[in-house]
C-alpha cells in the first residue's frame, strides 16, 4: 500500500498532468477557450477527486460489512458495478457544471462529459503504469511479498 504522502503526490500530479493534456483537445472540440476549459477542467478534478474519495470510501465500507471481505478481494463483476457507479455519479455531477459553465445544450455537454471520461480513463491507465515505475512501493510501506496477488 502506498503512504498517505505517496498517493497525495499520485493526486496532484495526475491532476496538474490531466489538465496539461486534455485542456487543449477539450478547447478544440468542444469551441470553448482556453482560459474558460481550463477553469472548467479544474473545477471537474475537483468535484472527481473529492467523489472518489467519498464513493471509494463508502463502498469499501458497505462491501466490507456486507461481505467481510476487504476491496481488493472483489469479484470482477462487483468491480465492474463498482466502476459504472463511480461514474455514473460523476456524470450527474460534472453534466450540470458542464451546462451551467459552457453554455453547451444538455446532449452536446453529455457527449463532452463523456468524451473526457473516456479520455481521463486512457490517460489515468498510461499514467498509473508510469508512476508506479517512476515511485514504486517499497516493501516497508507494506506492498505484496514477490509472487502475492497483483493489485
Amino acid at each position: 500500500m502506498r503512504t498517505l504522502r505517496d498517493r497525495i503526490r499520485q493526486v496532484i500530479l495526475f491532476e496538474l498532468g490531466g489538465l496539461i493534456l486534455i485542456t487543449p483537445p477539450f478547447c478544440w472540440l468542444s469551441g470553448q477557450p482556453a482560459e474558460s476549459s481550463l477553469g472548467l477542467l479544474a473545477v471537474l478534478a475537483l468535484i472527481a477527486s473529492v467523489w472518489n474519495a467519498v464513493y471509494n470510501t463508502g463502498f469499501d465500507w458497505v462491501e466490507g460489512r456486507i461481505t467481510g471481505r476487504s476491496a481488493d478481494q472483489r469479484p470482477w463483476l462487483l468491480r465492474a458495478a463498482h466502476a459504472i457507479g463511480f461514474e455514473g455519479g460523476l456524470l450527474l455531477m460534472t453534466l450540470p457544471v458542464i451546462v451551467l459553465w459552457t453554455g453547451l445544450g444538455w446532449w452536446d455537454a453529455l457527449v463532452a462529459d463523456i468524451g473526457l471520461a473516456l479520455a481521463y480513463t486512457g490517460y489515468a491507465f498510461v499514467y498509473n503504469i508510469l508512476y508506479d515505475r517512476v515511485f514504486p512501493i517499497s516493501p516497508a510501506a507494506g506492498a505484496p511479498e514477490a509472487g502475492g496477488p497483483p493489485l
